[in-house]
């Protein structure tokens, strides 16, 4: 089992308590310290109190744990409303919502798009854009993102 899942089953039931969603565990190298970030969300929103709230919570847990044998930061943030679409839960939350597509490629002479996301599924998506509908292999696409209109 990988480690962010671990990590993830180790802290979800107490994150969900708080009346918050765990919505993913990252762990990288940032400079020269490790840092294992918990993405949170709630239908209310989420503040830096929160991220608090939820960080004293489950850093008891992961000390009794230990499922990481280095010294790391714990860092507990919101999704943020510009956070590329990755896994199904980030496409799932973004149905019949705008989002801005880079391709690796040009498709169609565009290697950029926008439209509204339809339908996805584990190899593609699908947005509807004033042309029609166009479905994109998921690993053709550098970067998916909500569209933000300012």
């Amino acid at each position: 089992m990988k480690l962010t899942d671990k990590v993830f089953e180790l802290v979800e039931p107490t994150v969900n308590s708080l009346g918050y969603e765990l919505y993913e565990v990252e762990y990288q190298k940032e400079f020269d310290n490790w840092v294992l970030t918990l993405y949170i969300d709630s239908p209310k929103g989420v503040s830096l109190d929160d991220c608090e709230i939820v960080s004293n919570a489950v850093d008891p847990i992961l000390d009794e744990a230990d499922p990481i044998e280095q010294a790391y930061y714990l860092s507990v943030s919101s999704l943020g409303i510009d956070r590329p679409l990755k896994i199904d839960k980030d496409f799932a939350r973004n149905l019949g919502k705008m989002i801005d597509i880079k391709l690796y490629a040009a498709m169609n002479g565009k290697k950029e798009l926008t439209g509204t996301l339809t339908e996805y599924d584990k190899d593609t998506f699908t947005i509807e854009t004033k042309l029609g509908n166009i479905t994109i292999e998921r690993k053709k696409a550098a970067l998916v993102r909500p569209h933000i209109d300012f």
